[in-house]
């Protein structure tokens, strides 16, 4: 007998287990039962190939007759087809791109292959059809006998383990299993009616109907989803354990005169935040909380405001972001906004002031020391910096409060490190101007009290997108020119995508070279701004941009987060169809923050992809960012945007984040239930889950901070 943790060769033997290692990274016998059918044939539901109408789901038994394979047009790629007959009529089955099943559809083989019925020239075919060879050797009759009445699973398979080999495999192991013990409450399966999560597994790879398939594949998406929260809600628990020092502004304090002299009164949804984040940093754990909020949405005076709470009560704040020009924005951003406050100890300063510093891989050798000093000595109460914050040298005296900027530009490494500079555990803010769906950020961030800056400042109007194809090139540059006659200022990006970033680069320069035959100098001073350029190069040519030296920004997606550019009013965004709708959204954000009507225009060639029309489409049907991200979560799925959480929180078998979010929700409510009564997980109920998440936690990172 065999349980889940035994190596896969005890039950399928060590050369078949070396192929389920090489091609599928199966170990176990868990792995193997974890490898789940996406689909299923119904045995017994056998079509004659005469009778096959064009748009028929059919299941035929029948015997290769001919094989062809042929290069596709214009030589890239090739297309097997395959000629079976049931002795009433034949069939063609195409394969594009897959030469290498050649290797097992052989003439004279017989198996059961299913699909959709489609016509090309005159012929019935199935395209990619779903397919179980017949094993040499065995009768027909009596195979199609034991087929008869039966569903036959459809598995993830390669050329080296075709489905049905996969099958005898889950079939050996479901023979030789162990009964499993069961981690889900009884309660919660009763209250559900799932089966038990043996029955489940041998329901999914041995049904007796396709109900009792649906119901253990609910079951064991339910399971993955309370897995992933449990572990979540038990980390927020560890972490709410932890002894910190409580950060209460200090009444009268530099806090206070902040407030006093801000020119403008707070969004109601700042005001909301702020309370959050307050009462978080008065507690004596540690706060760990995701901000998110739009692009303009007003999240850096939110942090800020957190920042001075934490220097009121004798601490410092350290203020992480992923460029050296972002940076250096928020220096002078956060300088200004606190005028005499930011010169706290210097002649002229506030005496309820503290200073702000900065630290980067590129500043002086000077400068550099003396803003090592004022982070060891105290003196500055807000140190700002890029990678640069993580090296040794960077000593803080008490460090108190880490907000990460753009969070998702960092590694669980790098911000560890940041967290090992605080002498007791800091408080950590991590902000985000992606607007995270609700389900996304339940199942990435379950370990993080998330809020939502959900409306822009006053007096924002909305930014106008237009989709734009190459014919149209003269009229848009036209356009631009009426803006900069306005005295307006303009962004051009190009896409720079790592696959093909020689040609990228290319593009860029060429459009760098176009653009100024259209806005050509002394009338027109155009800036350029890329990933190759020097930092100081870099830095010089977008302070040109900000200052007003320059009217046009010619950049790649280095400027998504960065500047902020009041005076921007049109954002040109070349070959927009190589961008995701998230970052179109990111860089439209780049305009529209000054009085005056701002334009995002998308320009794209003349013929684009399906999807790519689809993003376009969305762009210029809405301006909210958070229908944008659901939009794009349904596009590309969670593992793009999942680059909101590099830890990899996201490794769903069967779990899909959009198609399922009831199922996570209620996962979600049942596990917080759960955890309320009993947190530590005592009872004998819930013991079983208690020793399954202890046998989990050897694989999860417990010293990620967001």
């Amino acid at each position: 007998m065999a349980t889940l943790e035994n190596k896969v060769s005890a039950v399928v033997g060590d050369r078949t287990a070396k192929v389920l290692d090489s091609t599928f990274s199966i170990k176990s016998v868990g792995d193997l039962m974890r490898h789940y059918p996406r689909r299923y044939m119904v045995r017994g539901e056998l079509s004659d190939i005469s009778v096959l109408r064009e748009g028929d789901e059919t299941t035929i038994l029948a015997q290769i007759y001919a094989v062809n394979k042929r290069p596709l047009r214009g030589g890239k790629g090739s297309i097997l087809e395959v000629v079976v007959t049931d002795g009433t009529d034949k069939l063609s089955l195409t394969f594009f791109n897959q030469a290498w099943r050649e290797k097992d559809l052989k003439i004279g083989r017989q198996g059961l292959f299913a699909g959709k019925v489609g016509v090309f020239n005159n012929k019935k075919q199935l395209a990619h059809p779903d397919y179980e060879l017949i094993p040499d050797g065995s009768d027909v009759d009596s195979a199609v006998e034991g087929f008869a009445g039966k569903y036959l699973p459809v598995y993830p398979a390669s050329a080296k383990l075709p489905s049905w080999k996969i099958s005898q495999c889950a079939q050996l192991a479901i023979g030789a299993l162990d009964e499993i013990a069961d981690f889900l409450p009884e309660t919660i399966r009763a209250k559900h009616d799932y089966p038990s999560l043996h029955q489940a597994l041998v329901q999914l790879h041995q049904p007796a109907d396709l109900d009792h398939a649906e119901n253990a594949r609910e079951r064991l998406t339910f399971d993955e989803a309370f897995l992933l929260q449990s572990l979540l809600v038990l980390r927020r628990i560890e972490l709410k354990k932890l002894n910190s020092t409580s950060r209460k502004a200090t009444a009268g304090g530099l806090l206070d005169a902040f407030d006093n002299r801000l020119p403008f009164q707070l969004t109601a949804g700042q005001v909301a935040v702020c309370k959050e984040i307050e009462s978080d940093l008065a507690q004596p754990h540690p706060m760990h909380r995701l901000l998110q909020g739009e692009v303009g949405s007003g999240k850096t005076i939110v942090a800020l405001r957190a920042m001075l709470a934490v220097v009121d009560s004798g601490g410092q704040a350290a203020l992480l972001a992923p460029t050296e020009v972002l940076a250096a924005q928020h220096l002078r951003t956060i300088q200004r906004q606190l005028g005499t406050l930011a010169q706290g100890g210097m002649l002229g300063g506030s005496d309820k002031g503290t200073q702000i510093t900065l630290i980067t891989g590129s500043q002086s050798a000077q400068a550099r020391r003396e803003a090592l000093a004022k982070a060891a000595d105290g003196s500055a109460g807000i140190v700002i910096g890029t990678h640069a914050l993580l090296g040794e040298s960077v000593v803080f005296k008490d460090l108190g409060l880490i907000v990460v900027d753009e969070q998702h530009r960092f590694g669980v490494a790098q911000r560890a490190r940041l967290w090992k500079k605080a002498t007791v555990p800091p408080h950590i803010l991590v902000m985000t101007a992606t607007p995270i769906p609700r389900t996304l950020a339940m199942t990435a961030y379950g370990d993080l009290d998330y809020s939502v800056i959900d409306e822009l400042p006053p007096g924002r109007k909305p930014i106008q997108t237009v989709h734009r194809y190459e014919k149209d090139r003269s009229r848009v540059m036209e356009f631009i020119r009426s803006e900069v006659a306005k005295g307006r200022q303009v962004y051009i990006i190009y896409p720079l995508i790592e696959e093909s970033a020689k040609l990228d680069y290319e593009n860029l320069m060429k459009g760098y070279e176009e653009v100024k035959a259209f806005f050509p100098e002394p009338n027109y001073w155009i800036s350029m701004v890329h990933g190759r350029q020097p930092a100081v190069q870099k830095e010089t040519n977008m302070q040109r941009f900000v200052s007003g030296d320059t009217q046009i920004m010619v950049a790649t997606t280095v400027i998504e987060v960065g500047v902020n550019v009041p005076n921007a009013s049109v954002m040109l965004i070349e070959s927009a169809e190589k961008f995701g709708l998230s970052q179109l959204h990111q860089l439209r954000g780049r305009v529209g923050r000054g009085a005056e009507k701002s334009y995002c225009v998308l320009l794209t060639p003349p013929t684009i992809g399906k999807e790519a029309r689809e993003r376009m489409k969305i762009m210029t049907q809405t301006s909210s960012g958070f229908e944008i991200a659901e939009k794009d979560l349904l596009l590309r799925g969670p593992g793009e945007i999942e680059g909101t959480r590099q830890s990899g929180a996201l490794n769903f078998r069967l779990a899909d984040i959009m198609q399922d979010r009831s199922l996570l929700e209620t996962a979600s409510q049942q596990v917080t239930q759960l955890l309320d009564k009993d947190p530590t997980l005592v009872s004998p109920e819930n013991q079983p889950l208690r020793l399954y998440l202890q046998q989990q936690k050897t694989n999860v990172n417990w010293s990620k901070i967001s």
